[in-house]
Order: C-alpha cells, then structure tokens, then sequence
C-alpha cells in the first residue's frame, strides 16, 4: 500500500467523514473505492462516493439517509447496490456490498484507476494509504485506461461506455487492449438499461469534448448500439457546398457547439478565434455563460441537451434526400423530419418531455436564421415569428444555427462570412434581449373585450386574431388599441370572405 494525499474540498471532507463514521458504527468493515478515490487523488471534485460495506446495503440506506437528509432508493435489488442522494447538492453515496476481501473486491472493478480503495477509518486525513492491487496509481499517473479483465466488462455492460466517458472526462488514453475487449463485445450494450446509457451518454455531453466522445464512440462501435438511428447518416453524400457527409457533419456540428458553447477560451487555436470573434459580438450579454450550464431538467445542462441536437439535427436528411430536375441535390423537409426522428430518438433514450420539446423545436427551426437574413436584416416580425415558433428553444437555435454553418464549410471558412453570421445572431439576440416589444409586445387586448367590440362569438378565430394583433404591434404597425381592433375587424371580415 503507498502513503499518498488525498485533495478533498472541506465540506465534502467533513460529509464523508460523518458518512464512515455512521457506517462503522453499523458494519465491521468499510472502505471507499472506485472513481471518488481516483477524483480525490488527481484534486478533481468527485460526483459520487462509493462506499463498500461487509453488511446489507438495503438495510443501511434508509437510516443513512434519515442521518444526512437525504433520499434513499434502490439501483439495482440483485447486486443490492443502493444509492443516497445528498440534498441540495450535485452528490451521491453509492452503497455495494463488500465482495470477499477488498483486493478480491477490487479485482472484480472495471478500470484499474477506479479499483482503488481507502479505508473508511482514514479518509478524514490529508494523505492516506491507498490500497491498489492492479496497478492503478501508475495508470492514473500516465492517464491511461486499462480494464481489470474482460470478465468485467461481461458483468456489467455498461462498463464499455464508462471507459470512453471517463476518458473523454479526463483526459485519458484508452490502452489497446482495453480498445479490442470494448470492440468484442458491443453488443451487449443493448442488454443494459436505457437510462444508464442515456446517463453516460449525458456525462460525455457535458464536457467541452462531446465530439471527441462521439469519435471514439464510433472507433469503438458502441455508438451503432448506442444511437442505431444515427446509421442512416453514414456515407450520405450531400452537395458541394458540404465538407463532409452528412454523419461527419454531425461530428463536426457537435465539434463546434464544444468550442462555442465553451465558458472559457479554447485552447485550439482555430477555435479560440472562432469563441473569440464570438464572444466580442456578445459581450453584452451577461447572462451567457448561465444560459448554457442551467439544466432544462435536473443533471441536463442546457448546453449538453444543444450537442446532442447539434449531432440530431441533419438526420431527417436520408430520408428527404432527392434531386430536382437539373440534377441538383435537395433535402425539402429534412427539418421537420429531423425533428420528428430526433424526438423519437430522445423518447427511446427516456428524455424528459422538455427534452424532447426543446431538441424538436431547434432542429425544426435550424435553418430560419439564415433564411430570414437572406434580402437583408430580418425584420421585427419575421423574429417575432422566429421566437414564436422556437419559444425557449430560440437562442439555442441561434447557435445551432452557426456550428451548423462552421460544420458546412469545414476548412474552407470564410473568415469575413464568418463575421456576418455573428454579427446576424447577435443582433437577432439583442432584439429577443434588449427590445421585449419584439418578441412580447404588451397586450392591447384581452379575449373578451375583442368579441365585445366586433361582436363576435368566443373560438379558434379570436386566438387568431390576438396573434395577428401581437405580430402587428412587434412589426411596429399596431401601436394602440383602436389600431388593434381595427386590423381584427379588417381581418375577421376577410375571414367570413
């Protein structure tokens, strides 16, 4: 065993130290192990704690739970794994019963960087000995993944997608070895539950390398059992203003919402241009960064949920893919297609229904920016419509909308164009942040005083009405009431024809 320090941020210490202490006074043996131990190692603030204990951890949850404040509930009855949610953090306790002595314990772990383990009644020091009988401080020290056995990868199939994403997450190298076990056997991915794989997929995600995740996904061949509805896309040629075929521009669209959604700078020189010719457009809004690492449902950064549209979002194109009388290539439709396929996608891998309403919206609406710009500046109402149509969805539709250009272009970027397309996001995002008349004028009319004043019934007609109202006052046509109810008569009367 090797004496080695531990980097722990207090609160986390002292919460870990109370969950030993009440572990202990319940069980003989307990050690924490796998990916907290790794993450403390390297200074990296862990996502969970796994604590395994030679007693049942069905039995210990409930009370541990009650001790923190917490909720308690069972992942997995056979394995009697159980997981406690730390409250009002973004932290788990992971309880697993001990299997024989912690080294036969260990040897049954997946990666040798997570079958470490320390001994619960010293994890309140600074440096502490690390138990490592396969070799995984020195895997840790050279950033390297390397698989236990090929046995644990049978165990639990899950464990072919957790290499990739901890190394995505990290940094890694997975070893060649490593790489042929995860090829041989893919397949089994499919036996695992749907929203395990949607988690690590989640994890992958949330990194500044989404791309390279999905890159090494593909090498490895976990991304066909992953997302099989992606196979369509593969070797679909488009025109020649596309780069790429239409799955390479999908891990490059993905590439690029990694470097502009990123909060700090690139480190790639091409892509710290990119951000920062972005991010000088954009320096008004305050709000940036918080708008793509709030979660549209709890563990679903915003940011996470656009990649994985951005990577969606051209998959409506197999299927629309036609060409017209000159033999040029079309693709009418694709975006609502997408939209379609996309929403399926993200049901099979269990999203929430908001999920799926924010990716339907994007990829429906992926092309419009550009379509607006096409005779010049869009006007008031055509982002009204925009905003209309995308609803929340709307500003994240805006930066689909420039990776999906940098993916088109590949390295035959256009520096000035590039400029333009910046210039045409920033101002339609300063109309939707800046000037709320545009996309919420205020209400001139309520439903009742407008059948009041045509003498109409109450219906679908009065709702229509009251948008062609709101659309008027965001072009600037309609700015008082009378106005209002003139251009409902005028346009009620052309509905009765």
């Amino acid at each position: 065993m090797t004496k080695t320090k531990i980097q722990l941020q207090p609160e986390v210490r002292a919460l870990l130290a109370d969950v030993c202490d009440f572990a202990r006074a319940d069980v003989d043996t307990a050690y924490v192990t796998g990916g907290f131990v790794r993450d403390a190692i390297s200074g990296v603030n862990p996502g969970d704690i796994d604590l395994a204990i030679d007693a049942d951890p069905i039995a210990l949850g409930p009370p541990l739970a009650k001790r923190i404040g917490g909720t308690q509930f069972v992942l997995d009855a056979e394995r009697r794994h159980v997981r406690v949610l730390v409250p009002d953090r973004d932290l788990h306790i992971d309880l697993l019963p001990l299997r024989g002595s912690i080294e036969e314990d260990l040897r049954l772990r997946d990666y040798t960087v997570d079958a470490m383990a320390i001994d619960s009644g010293e994890i309140a020091a600074t440096e502490v000995e690390i138990i490592d009988p396969l070799g995984g401080l020195g895997d840790l020290a050279s950033e390297t993944l390397r698989c236990v056995s090929e046995e644990a990868l049978k165990a639990d199939p899950l464990r072919l997608l957790r290499g990739p994403r901890i190394a995505i997450e990290r940094g890694f190298t997975i070893e060649p070895e490593t790489e042929e076990m995860i090829r041989r056997n893919v397949a089994s991915l499919a036996n695992c539950a749907i929203e395990r794989q949607r988690e690590e997929l989640l994890r992958i995600l949330k990194t500044d390398r989404a791309a390279d995740g999905f890159r090494l996904l593909e090498s490895l061949g976990l991304l066909p059992v992953l997302v099989p509805e992606a196979e369509v896309m593969r070797g679909v040629e488009q025109p020649k203003e596309h780069h790429w075929d239409v799955l390479g521009h999908a891990f490059t669209c993905v590439e690029m919402l990694d470097s502009l959604l990123a909060a700090e700078e690139p480190p790639n020189t091409d892509a710290r241009k990119l951000w920062t010719i972005l991010s000088g457009e954009l320096a008004w809004w305050d709000e940036r960064r918080s708008y793509f690492a709030d979660e549209i449902v709890r563990g679903a950064p915003r940011s996470a949920v656009i990649k994985l549209c951005g990577f969606l979002h051209d998959i409506g194109k197999p299927e629309t893919k036609k060409f017209d009388e000159n033999g040029r290539m079309r693709f009418f439709g694709h975006s609502e297609a997408g939209a379609a396929i996309a929403a399926a996608v993200l049901r099979r891998l269990r999203f929430s229904t908001s999920e799926i309403d924010f990716v339907s919206k994007m990829i429906g609406a992926h092309l419009r920016p550009v379509q607006m710009a096409q005779q010049g500046p869009p006007s008031d109402r055509a982002i009204f419509r925009f905003f209309r149509a995308t609803g929340d969805a709307g500003i994240a539709t805006l930066f689909l909308s420039l990776a999906d250009h940098l993916a088109t272009v590949g390295p035959r970027l256009d520096w000035d164009e590039w400029r333009q397309h910046v210039a045409l996001v920033g101002h339609i995002l300063r109309k939707r942040l800046l000037e709320s008349a545009v996309v919420s004028p205020p209400k001139l009319l309520r439903g009742d005083e407008l059948t009041d004043a045509l003498g109409i019934e109450s219906g679908p007609l009065v709702g229509e009405l009251l948008a062609k109202i709101e659309e008027a006052q965001a072009a600037g046509d309609v700015t008082t009431r009378e106005q209002a109810i003139a251009l409902a008569r005028d346009a009620a009367e052309r509905a009765a024809g």
